[in-house]
């Protein structure tokens, strides 16, 4: 007879390109690491330290089909490049942050953009905004870091909306590790969304995604 009142949840993990797989702990994510995009948000990029907000470790999907969230009339997307953590640690130091990052993937972070207007303009929490079923869509982790200078892309039915570099970061991998870790004690498994470039915009039920980064797997997606 099993000794837990309730099933225990499934495992929620990533596939990783060395034929392994990555499993979720958390999921931390930095706001507004792009200036580009922190300008279109209304925000100055010259004066804010880097922020965090997470999201629930099963928000993490690699199906290439996404459900449209309840409670929204405007969901957006967000490209971005994905940390995941190999080996833990508090108060890491920027210039051992590489050693901690098992590899890479393409993420994007699924936003009701209704809802956290919302949660701003009362001086909320995103959690609704942020945090619901499938928020997360991520392609499959590739050990390393990929290449600073590379792009980061965005499709929505073939049209490019987003493109910056990656270089283009307000904060780097290794200083958003470095900031992170000093709020709480990172584990293997963590997964990190380090922000999205200008450009990002709604998508409705029936669109495809399609995002890239230079020498990550790609990331495809249909809304339904």
């Amino acid at each position: 007879m099993s000794v837990f009142v309730v099933p225990v949840p499934e495992p929620v993990v990533i596939a990783c390109e060395d034929g392994k797989s990555f499993p979720v702990r958390r999921i931390y994510c930095v706001g507004r690491n792009y200036a580009e995009h922190a300008r279109e948000m209304g925000a100055d990029p010259d004066r804010e330290p880097p922020f965090f907000f997470t999201k629930p470790r099963d928000a993490a999907v690699t199906s290439r089909e996404v459900r449209y969230p309840t409670a929204t009339k405007n969901l957006h997307f967000e490209a971005e490049l994905v940390l995941a953590i190999g080996k833990g640690g508090h108060a890491i130091s920027a210039s051992s942050a590489a050693g901690h990052i098992y590899g890479c993937a393409a993420g994007v972070d699924l936003t009701r953009r209704d809802l956290q207007a919302e949660a701003k303009k009362s001086g909320r929490p995103w959690d609704t905004a942020k945090g619901f079923d499938q928020s997360a869509p991520i392609g499959r982790i590739s050990p390393g870091l990929p290449d600073m200078d590379g792009f980061i892309q965005l499709r929505v039915n073939g049209d490019v909306r987003q493109r910056a570099r990656l270089s283009d970061m307000i904060w780097s991998p290794a200083e958003v590790i470095a900031h992170l870790s000093r709020l709480f004690e990172l584990a293997p498994g963590d997964l990190i969304f380090t922000g999205t470039p200008a450009g990002v915009g709604p998508i409705e039920p029936g669109d495809r995604v399609d995002m890239e980064i230079e020498g990550l797997p790609p990331l495809s997606f249909e809304l339904i």
